[in-house]
């Protein structure tokens, strides 16, 4: 899906900033912070899929988060709809969460064991106000089941009794009971078997196109994100590296970390050799991240500019802001392309 200058933003992020206290001594006051997301800004246009990707602690989870308020941002705009969300009440806040949903990466921990499914997608449509009595509740639930691919009867039955495909059927569902506009998916298919995440996956696509959603997946998972995503952003230590339509960041990275992530993924060709590249060390502490550019002491082509000087998100060829990369060196193909089958640090 092309991302053309008519399509309508749904959701805007800007210079957000995520950091967590860290308390120490005997009056536990703040002793340091951890960074967690560091002035990332982007865009979802309506309809579309963006996937966000990265290592594991890498902020992808905070910056969902955030963007709903479930956890408070320490600063920056998240604008809905061209309403900064971040300046809203609870209570302006509590209207507006119809519209925004989240699907969490553990069904077996994010529905309450107590709670039959009738009760647990009965929930939201009785705090909005959603159902005219209790025939119409059950009626919408019935539609919900439906809607996931679950047997009717599975209304009087607990989460326990499933298993985990079918759980997160029963999460999707509860999110799409209040027919949301966005839909935050937090790895939503990271704890189940591959079979069944294909089935997750395509369930997904088949309720987009159906309801009109639009979907900010977050995932690990690069094949899955390249399969389900028209746009993607890379993020690395707290903050997105690159950022492009799917196509393209997969055909052509410009940033080293995309690089490196896009030489991990197997191939299912044994004949076919991949360039790999292999970085060395670990990801840096975000409470003490490193001075320039943040990949700067496991990049394999750093330069000395690298290492002082900070680079911004910006775009890297003709096509203007469709592709963007923070990396001083991104306009110049031929570094990055110099990444090969064993290259390390």
């Amino acid at each position: 899906m092309s991302t053309g200058e008519n399509k309508e933003v749904l959701l805007s992020v800007r210079h957000l900033v995520k950091s967590f206290p860290v308390k120490g001594g005997i009056l536990g006051r703040e002793v340091a912070s951890v960074k967690a997301v560091q002035n990332v800004s982007f865009d979802i246009y309506r309809g579309e899929t963006l996937g966000l990707v990265g290592e594991s602690g890498c902020g992808k989870s905070t910056l969902g988060r955030c963007i709903l308020r479930l956890i408070e941002p320490t600063s920056g705009q998240v604008h809905f709809k061209g309403q900064d969300i971040t300046q809203l009440n609870n209570n302006e806040m509590r209207k507006l969460r119809r519209n925004m949903q989240i699907v969490f990466q553990d069904p077996y921990a994010s529905l309450n064991p107590r709670m039959t499914i009738e009760e647990i997608l009965g929930e939201p449509l009785i705090i909005h106000n959603l159902a005219n009595s209790k025939e119409d509740r059950r009626k919408q639930i019935y539609e919900l089941l439906d809607l996931v691919g679950l047997r009717r009867e599975a209304i009087s039955r607990y989460p326990h009794e499933f298993s985990g495909g079918q759980r997160q059927r029963i999460c999707i569902a509860r999110a799409l009971s209040v027919k949301p506009e966005l839909l935050v998916c937090d790895e939503p298919v990271s704890a189940l078997d591959v079979s069944i995440q294909a089935q997750i996956v395509n369930l997904m696509q088949d309720l987009q196109k159906e309801l009109k959603l639009t979907y900010l997946f977050i995932a690990h998972d690069l094949k899955v994100v390249e399969h389900i995503s028209n746009r993607v952003a890379v993020m690395y230590l707290g903050k997105v590296a690159e950022i492009a339509e799917a196509e393209q960041l997969y055909s052509s990275p410009r940033h080293p970390y995309t690089k490196a992530l896009l030489s991990a993924i197997p191939i299912p060709d044994p004949t076919h050799k991949n360039d790999r590249v292999i970085l060395q060390g670990d990801v840096p502490s975000p409470l003490n991240p490193p001075n320039g550019c943040f990949f700067n002491p496991r990049c394999p082509v750093v330069q000395d500019k690298c290492r002082t000087d900070r680079p911004e998100l910006c775009g890297v060829d003709s096509a203007g802001d469709v592709h963007q990369a923070a990396c001083h060196y991104a306009s110049e193909g031929p570094l990055v392309s110099t990444l090969g089958r064993g290259v390390s640090v």
